[in-house]
């Protein structure tokens, strides 16, 4: 537990094939049902504090016990940790994720405040906000602040319910993506 930030929340996995990173969580390490959606649809993106190309984003989500583990695989060349991360280091884990309610602001001016600079962030639909953060001391380190607006806490809640009772069955539950017009909802 952070004294700062709260608990960790969400480990975060950059993949180069979402699919069949789902089969290897839910049919060898035994973690699902997966909420997978194909395109998340990011309306806003930042990289490093301008604006930016969205990327174009897979996104599959499950618990193990209460931690949210979430599967990322980018399928466009906009610019984005997720990039940097594969390329830095190939497949694997990416980022740890504090979430919180109503102290977006004070946590990223926090971690600002201790000397991390914000990498990637912005809002996917009319959810709550994300950023990514990196430190100079401990540089494959990042540590993403997410706010639960929007509804995106209601459905963190559902996805980790379904962990709770799961029995294997119907391990990748695929997520509609939203029209243009309505915006993305992960």
């Amino acid at each position: 537990m952070s004294q700062h930030l709260g608990g960790v929340r969400q480990i975060g996995y950059v993949v180069r094939d979402i699919e069949r990173a789902m089969r290897h969580w839910s049919e060898v390490l035994g973690v699902g049902p997966w909420f997978y959606k194909e395109a998340v649809g990011t309306t806003e993106f930042r990289y490093y504090g301008k604006p930016s190309a969205l990327p174009d984003l897979s996104i599959a989500l499950a618990n193990s016990g209460g931690v949210q583990i979430e599967l990322i695989q980018q399928r466009n060349d906009a610019p984005s940790l997720y990039r940097d991360s594969l390329a830095r280091a190939g497949e694997g884990m990416q980022h740890i994720a504090y979430w919180t309610d109503d102290a977006f602001d004070a946590f990223a001016a926090r971690l600002i405040a201790s000397g991390y600079v914000e990498g990637h962030g912005g809002r996917m639909g009319m959810r709550g906000r994300f950023a990514y953060y990196l430190h100079p001391d401990l540089p494959g380190n990042i540590v993403e602040i997410s706010e639960m607006a929007g509804g995106k806490g209601e459905y963190f809640k559902t996805i980790a319910a379904a962990a709770m009772v799961w029995d294997g069955t119907d391990p990748i539950r695929r997520i509609p993506s939203p029209s243009p017009a309505l915006g993305a909802s992960a």
